[in-house]
């Protein structure tokens, strides 16, 4: 979706987004989700055993109710009660671990003992990272095929939000796979969960813990390093960077994509916007380029954010001769 206002206003006039809101659940998570589950179910495995912040618990919530497995998910303690809400929807076990997506060393106890689980007989553990569910992952490097496949040789650079790396991962290997030369992917992370966006600036080969996560940003809050390294790797060969933004302009680039594009994001959806228009701001990228923005999720996941856009404005109950 080209943008008709945000793009041109900031002298990018061929700035675009890839919605990923239209998808079953209301994220790219669905395209880990789905490969996630069927390879489980092909290797005759009957339990799915997870971690989440949100969005990959609501799509692999969905996935085993489609399929008629359980699901028992471990959740970071900051996750917006609309994205618990969802998942719970589809029927799925939730716990809610305290300190988990926050204090590196609680998380790193987390997924020992979730690997731990998922090695009983049937279970599989899934985690949206190519560390632990590369299966799954192959889903979502079906985003640069279709990239691939409506601009080609036209893209520049695609700018992906990181919490964990896995989407820039998958979408620098799926691009890859193309036939075509792959454009830059570029990785932004909040400030309060920089684990690869600096060292990548850095000219770093190894990620940093966040310890602590200070990022308000749900589904961003990893400060552990699951395919961090990895993500340096790919995106340095993609000739991209790294980009650290301020967890107020995220919010601020959630409204505009509202206000001024008609796209209802969550704040994560719209940090790839943030780190764009930074770079384009501080010179680091030609404004003349093609470059795509993903949008990974919808406005519905958060509810506080949505309060927050909406904290300037009410619907009144009136009187209809106050109509005017």
């Amino acid at each position: 979706m080209r943008s008709r206002r945000i793009g041109p206003a900031a002298g990018l006039p061929n700035l675009s987004f890839k919605l990923e809101s239209a998808n079953p659940t209301g994220s790219y998570k669905d395209r880990f989700a789905v490969a996630a589950v069927s390879h489980l179910l092909a290797k005759g495995n009957t339990h799915c055993l997870a971690t989440s912040s949100g969005n990959t618990g609501s799509a692999l919530a969905a996935a085993c109710a489609a399929a008629g497995i359980p699901c028992r998910l471990a959740i970071v303690e900051p996750a917006p009660t609309g994205k618990l809400k969802q998942m719970l929807a589809y029927g799925a076990e939730l716990f809610r671990i305290r300190g988990f997506g926050i204090d590196p060393d609680v998380t790193t106890r987390t997924f020992s003992r979730l690997r731990e689980l998922g090695d009983q007989p049937g279970w599989t553990l899934e985690v949206s990272a190519f560390a632990v569910s590369p299966d799954g992952m192959s889903g979502v490097e079906t985003i640069a095929f279709e990239l691939e496949e409506s601009l080609g040789s036209e893209l520049d650079h695609v700018f992906a939000p990181a919490g964990g790396g896995g989407l820039c991962l998958a979408t620098a290997r799926g691009f890859e796979q193309c036939e075509l030369a792959s454009p830059a992917i570029e990785c932004v992370q909040p400030n309060g969960n920089d684990t690869m966006a600096g060292p990548l600036r850095e000219g770093r080969d190894h990620g940093r813990k966040a310890d602590p996560c200070t990022t308000d940003i749900s589904g961003l809050q990893v400060p552990n390093l699951l395919d961090a390294n990895e993500v340096i790797a790919a995106c340095r060969r993609s000739v991209g960077t790294g980009h650290l933004v301020a967890d107020e302009f995220i919010f601020e680039c959630q409204r505009r994509l509202a206000r001024e594009e008609g796209i209802f994001a969550e704040p994560a959806g719209a940090v790839a916007l943030a780190g764009a228009l930074q770079a384009a701001e501080r010179g680091e990228i030609d404004r003349d380029s093609t470059i795509v923005c993903l949008v990974t999720g919808t406005g519905f996941k958060d509810d506080a954010s949505v309060d927050r856009m909406t904290a300037d404005v009410a619907a009144p109950l009136i009187e209809l001769d106050e109509f005017r």
